[in-house]
């Protein structure tokens, strides 16, 4: 992947796609365990959508395997992240928008709901927060995939949307396969789309931001302190969420076995967690794809 032609895409369309960027067992892990978290969620809350008829958004958990340092880490990301804005940019939005059956046209809008400065509204500014989104599921045009109207992050903000209403832009359908990242400016207008399907669309979306600026237009959850000293003085200063220690570590060996044998590079780096007698081999050998027992009892095996 050409990291320039990336940047120079966003910054001329608004938008780019990294195609399949993301390993798929990655993706899958990921929403093998988000799956449960969402459909509790819609059992309590189905008739509650809170981002309009039968669309939800939801706060993902860090909990692993939803959770992986990839999704938040990712060198060529951060390479167009930081290309975007500056070095020492943030990620501080972690959350996942959901369409079911039932769900309309959005309006045509942007994602931000006041400009930087209330007086100058429609000053010209560099960028100073981008989203990175990829879905839990292939999205097809019959999953209600967003559409993005290329261009409008450079206009002010009410004549982007006027110029889209008159269809003078273009509204653009963006799917995406397993894997794919979509990497776009929140100025670019954009709407999401119908889901005619049964299946949720799962969309996880991060958010990145300079790191001077705050907001707190979604919810988040709590990263587990015992996740956070697992992060690189480097990485933890990439994450600007609340921690909290109220919650054990899992063991190392579920927690890789739960990520799977892609990640292969980060397996001593969980090692250093408690682990029973021979779970630092246990641990190497769950990393590079090799059948394990998980240890009961105090003991620990290998096949």
């Amino acid at each position: 992947m050409n990291i320039g032609w990336k940047l120079a895409e966003l910054h001329e369309h608004g938008f780019c796609v990294l195609e399949g960027h993301f390993p798929p067992p990655l993706i899958e892990a990921c929403r093998h365990a988000f799956w449960p978290v969402l459909l509790d969620h819609l059992s309590s809350h189905f008739r509650e959508p809170n981002r309009g008829p039968h669309r939800h958004f939801l706060p993902m958990p860090f909990d692993p395997p939803c959770f992986a340092p990839e999704f938040f880490f990712d060198p060529a990301i951060l390479a167009v992240m930081r290309a975007a804005m500056d070095d020492r940019i943030v990620a501080d939005q972690w959350g996942c928008d959901v369409p079911l059956a039932g769900s309309q046209y959005q309006e045509p809008h942007v994602d931000y709901q006041r400009p930087l400065f209330a007086e100058l509204p429609d000053l010209t500014l560099p960028p100073y927060m981008m989203v990175v989104s990829f879905g839990l599921i292939e999205i097809t045009t019959a999953h209600g995939p967003l559409e993005i109207a290329p261009g409008t992050h450079r206009l002010p903000r009410a004549a982007a949307l006027e110029s889209v209403k008159a269809g003078e832009i273009p509204l653009i359908s963006i799917p995406l396969e397993i894997g794919d990242v979509l990497i776009r400016h929140p100025w670019t207008v954009h709407r999401g789309t119908p889901n005619t399907t049964d299946t949720p669309r799962a969309l996880a979306t991060i958010r990145y931001v300079r790191r001077w600026y705050a907001d707190n237009s979604r919810d988040v959850n709590s990263i587990p302190l015992w996740l956070w000293r697992t992060f690189t003085p480097e990485e933890q200063s990439i994450l600007r969420f609340p921690w909290t220690n109220g919650r054990r570590a899992p063991h190392p060996l579920r927690y890789l076995l739960a990520r799977g044998p892609h990640d292969q590079l980060d397996a001593k780096k969980f090692c250093w967690l408690p682990v029973r007698t021979g779970g630092c081999h246990l641990a190497r050998r769950a990393a590079e794809g090799r059948s394990i027992e998980l240890p009961e009892k105090g003991r620990t095996r290998a096949n």
